[in-house]
């Protein structure tokens, strides 16, 4: 598949995002101290990375 560069421009900032996303994510779940709040964004943070995973398959 050949992405134009519009394309791969915003593929590249939807990556970003979703990695901005997971990190933030990751952090706010070491900090929770409520499990069902830490377990929330551990499932939240695994989704962004997932995503993120998914959308690096596009660019080859």
């Amino acid at each position: 598949m050949n992405l134009n560069q519009l394309e791969l421009q915003n593929l590249r900032h939807l990556i970003g995002s979703h990695e901005t996303a997971y990190q933030k994510l990751n952090e706010y779940a070491q900090k929770a101290t409520d499990p069902q709040i830490k377990q929330m964004f551990q499932k939240s943070a695994q989704d962004a990375q997932n995503t993120k995973n998914q959308l690096m398959s596009f660019l080859g």
